[in-house]
């Protein structure tokens, strides 16, 4: 016999007090049960968890009654509840999901923490952190980010330690052109000119020919101090473990702009060019690519699965499309790794 509305409402209030004291419970609701993603028409008790944990990690007194009652449950991972949060606000400790940035930049978004030998640092992109390849190491990083109003020294959170420089389109690649070449020119050039030819020959290195590859636009910065920094991320929680990107995995971020969104991975091994600006062009491989999720400012955002599990760092995107680092480019660039406790 199925359970109506109102004796649900009688044993959602009998045993709330003892599902709140399970691990990761948030919140307990009556609601309709999903299964295989779809809901159905059956009444059960919603418990709403930071992360679903597998049963094989959990202790026997853990885990959640299969039923109260003859009600059935259901378990459903909606990360971290904030009041009024706004993410472009200033925050000690400073979540991922939040305003961040170079303090000769607009403002980006804070992606996640991490951490190598031992030392933590905040992950974002290049253009965020290192203002697109012109910042120096040391330089403040602040939070909110200048365009939200951080400023210096007050909102001064971190100082950079490391990029990856972005290769731009046409950058010439040092004084890589070869000597018998530019000798050779420079010969033909003069007799040019003596038979009044306009004319003229450039020697072009291998690297001025072939447009260099990026893999990630990725940078991170060490905190002033560790308890200015959480790990966490507004609206998802704690990162639960790294995951490969996979065509058609359903995602989610937590932005600056846009705050959290979710979205689906479209297109794997993507070849992209993406603007920065001021006839700045860099074309990036291997890329993830998700629909609309993102805007102006979500820079940076780490992208999960709905596992909570990392799989990509947010950094470009159009009207339509978001374009993201495979994590496991990022990690391999920057040597890095998330926090594992």
């Amino acid at each position: 016999m199925a359970i109506n509305l109102s004796t649900a409402r009688q044993i959602i209030k009998e045993y709330r007090q003892e599902l709140h004291k399970k691990p990761h419970v948030l919140a307990t609701g009556i609601g309709y049960k999903v299964v295989n993603g779809k809901k159905t028409d059956q009444l059960a008790v919603i418990c709403s968890v930071d992360t679903k944990v597998a049963k094989k990690n959990l202790l026997e007194s853990e885990l959640l009654p299969q039923s109260i009652n003859g009600l059935p449950t259901d378990v459903k991972p909606t990360g971290l509840f904030y009041a009024l949060f706004d993410h472009t606000a200033r925050y000690r400790p400073a979540p991922g999901g939040v305003s961040i940035g170079h303090i000769n930049i607009t403002a980006g978004t804070l992606g996640c923490l991490v951490q190598r030998d031992g030392v933590v640092y905040i992950l974002s992109n290049n253009h965020v952190l290192a203002n697109s390849n012109q910042a120096e190491i040391g330089d403040p990083i602040l939070q909110p980010g200048p365009y939200d109003g951080g400023s210096f020294p007050e909102d001064h959170i971190a100082r950079l330690s490391e990029f990856v420089p972005i290769h731009f389109e046409g950058e010439n690649g040092g004084d890589s052109t070869c000597s018998i070449g530019n000798a050779a020119g420079s010969i033909l050039n003069s007799i040019a000119a003596l038979l009044g030819s306009k004319t003229r020959l450039k020697a072009v290195s291998l690297e001025e020919r072939q447009t260099q590859e990026n893999l990630v636009d990725c940078a991170i910065a060490q905190p002033l101090n560790p308890n200015d920094v959480i790990n966490e991320i507004a609206e998802i929680g704690s990162i639960q473990e790294v995951a490969e990107g996979e065509l058609g995995m359903k995602i989610q971020k937590s932005g600056r702009t846009t705050e959290w969104t979710t979205g689906e991975i479209e297109q794997v091994d993507v070849t992209v060019k993406v603007s920065y600006g001021e006839n700045k062009t860099a074309l990036f491989v291997d890329q993830l690519m998700a629909g609309n999720m993102s805007a102006g400012g979500d820079s940076g955002s780490a992208v999960l699965n709905m596992n909570s599990e990392i799989v990509g760092l947010l950094f470009a995107g159009s009207s339509t499309s978001t374009v993201i680092n495979r994590i496991q480019n990022v990690f391999s660039a920057l040597n890095v790794d998330i926090i594992r406790y």
